[in-house]
């Protein structure tokens, strides 16, 4: 099965993504993900990316396309494959049309943007060793220190509240007209994102398992 998760930054796709991964035995293909490696191995296509990213905007179609179809055509993908962040706009969409690339299903996760918001600017993460908390959902003991490895905990740039609002603003500028090209093929399933994670992944694997 081809699917394709939507739904706002910092909504859960990617846990969410896992779990369908896990339950399918298919790959969970993160744009953001690959993007990251490309960034990460400094490569001419990354470094472009990097530009777009830092400032809160979305990467132009052409990267994108260029990266997801040399993914999407490797062995594990023949039983089907989730995209997760692409596609973000609907050029991206009649895109992934014109490259054959047959979608099953599309889950949309809603969660209001004061939720993300909490969410998000609440994170941090240890410079040293990676670990990740929240300062209302999962405290380091010590505040800015970080349990694991003593290390000092920040707030990524993508996690700053201004960061925060211009990534919105983009989502619902750009990629929630999704929604409605998608639902126009009749392959469009909404999930109510709940407060606790276990709650949404059950309405998630219901609509992955619903009858079309």
């Amino acid at each position: 099965m081809n699917l394709i998760l939507l739904g706002a930054p910092g909504a859960g796709k990617g846990t969410q993504a896992e779990v369908i991964c896990n339950t399918l035995h298919i790959p969970a293909i993160s744009t953001g993900n690959i993007l990251r490696e490309a960034i990460k191995n400094q490569t001419a296509l990354g470094l472009e990316a990097k530009s777009y990213m830092d400032g809160g905007k979305l990467v132009p179609d052409e990267i994108v396309i260029n990266i997801l179809r040399d993914r999407i055509s490797r062995d594990d993908c023949k039983n089907g494959f989730i995209l997760d962040g692409f596609p973000r706009t609907v050029p991206q969409a009649r895109a992934l049309d014109e490259m054959k690339v047959a979608i099953d299903r599309v889950i949309d996760i809603e969660v209001p943007d004061e939720k993300i918001m909490a969410r998000l600017s609440g994170r941090r993460v240890c410079e040293s060793c990676g670990a990740s908390y929240h300062v209302d959902y999962k405290p380091s003991k010590e505040p800015g220190v970080c349990d694991a490895c003593g290390g000092k905990t920040v707030q990524r740039k993508d996690d700053h509240p201004d960061t925060i609002k211009e990534r919105l603003r983009v989502y619902h500028e750009q990629t929630e007209p999704l929604k409605d090209y998608y639902y126009a093929t009749g392959k469009l399933f909404v999930v109510e994102g709940q407060e606790e994670v276990a709650d949404t992944t059950a309405l998630t694997l219901k609509a992955v398992n619903a009858e079309a």
